[in-house]
């Protein structure tokens, strides 16, 4: 029973990934609430815990070294205790941080999350704070990260691109992505805002809604409407493939001149908490793809990786482990393959 899935996953461990992307904490605060504020209209929370987590591109090297990656991220931190923490993070995972720079004088890009609840009852998230971060590199910075882009891909399998549009990725290091796609190396892209910019990579995985934003066209509910908007994508960027995740519909994914694949979604269980899954799913498909798997098996993978991550509250990784004890449970659901039409130029 899967067994060419087991294959790709037992190649996991030693290849080498390169992760440049905006490197964000995801904080996570805890507390008690039992009353209105006097003060105003609101609950007031009573500490209890904290802890902090990778987020974003951090998110997907904690994943990718969880999978049993060598994984080298590249990007910035504040010179902040929360930047300390973050890069010790990151190394405890494994990850080589050598090529994570601080951004003297800037803070952090931190999600902060304050999740509260009743006596004996779960903490549900309440609020969040987000902390931009260093944004756009200064000169002396962006010359190193050029740098670091050039060293870490000339020794890796993959590269794979975390864009949040934090202002990490500006026109040059865009560049240096699609000239390292142009010359051959294996880019995966992942970009909240800016995926147009990302031409000739090997795939470029958007969510429904980021697909809608890149094309300007309505998908809704209409699988017509989501063939005809990704086939206009895959051919704007001219990449190798497009995965498009859909959350409780599962992914689809589409190849020049190969007919949409859609993937199911995996296991019967609804979602506990989604955050952070599409670095998961990123994570595991540039990992396979680096493994030299079949870009709908590496989705079918990615798959099973995504569905094991949201049932994990928070910001979470999925180990080898977990996936091997997954793939030996439950059989995989092979993909329906749909013959697409032509999409027309505009």
């Amino acid at each position: 029973m899967n067994r060419e899935l087991l294959e790709i996953l037992e190649r996991f461990s030693g290849a080498r990934i390169a992760v440049l992307g905006d490197l964000v904490a995801d904080e996570f605060v805890y507390g008690e609430t039992d009353r209105v504020s006097r003060e105003a209209p609101v609950l007031i929370v009573r500490y209890e815990s904290d802890e902090l987590k990778p987020g974003c591109a951090a998110n997907a090297v904690a994943n990718l070294c969880a999978l049993g990656a060598k994984v080298q991220p590249i990007g910035l931190v504040g010179d902040d205790e929360t930047g300390l923490g973050l890069r010790a993070l990151l190394t405890k995972a494994g990850a080589d941080t050598s090529f994570v720079f601080t951004a003297e004088g800037r803070t952090t890009a931190t999600k902060t999350r304050v999740l509260a609840g009743g006596k004996n009852t779960r903490r549900q998230q309440m609020i969040r704070i987000d902390h931009d971060g260093p944004g756009a590199p200064p000169p002396a910075l962006l010359a190193k990260l050029l740098k670091a882009v050039k060293v870490a891909a000339a020794s890796a399998d993959a590269v794979l691109v975390s864009d949040y549009g934090l202002g990490l990725l500006t026109p040059p290091l865009v560049e240096a992505v699609c000239a390292l796609a142009r010359g051959g190396r294996l880019v995966c892209v992942d970009a909240r805002f800016s995926l147009t910019q990302y031409r000739g990579v090997a795939l470029a995985k958007p969510n429904e809604v980021e697909l809608e934003q890149a094309t300007g066209r309505r998908i809704g509910d209409d699988p017509a409407a989501l063939e005809e908007a990704g086939r206009a994508l895959l051919e704007q960027l001219g990449s190798g493939a497009l995965l498009v995740t859909r959350g409780r519909s599962g992914m689809a994914l589409l190849r020049p001149g190969a007919p949409t694949a859609l993937i199911p979604p995996h296991g019967a269980q609804d979602a506990v908490d989604v955050t952070g899954a599409g670095d998961t799913v990123m994570a595991a498909t540039t990992l396979s793809l680096a493994c030299r798997a079949d870009a709908l098996d590496a989705a079918r993978l990615a798959n099973v990786a995504g569905a094991l991550k949201v049932q994990k509250i928070g910001t979470a990784t999925v180990t080898a482990d977990e996936l091997r004890i997954e793939l030996a449970r439950a059989p995989v659901a092979e993909a329906s393959l749909v013959a697409h039409r032509r999409v027309a130029r505009r």
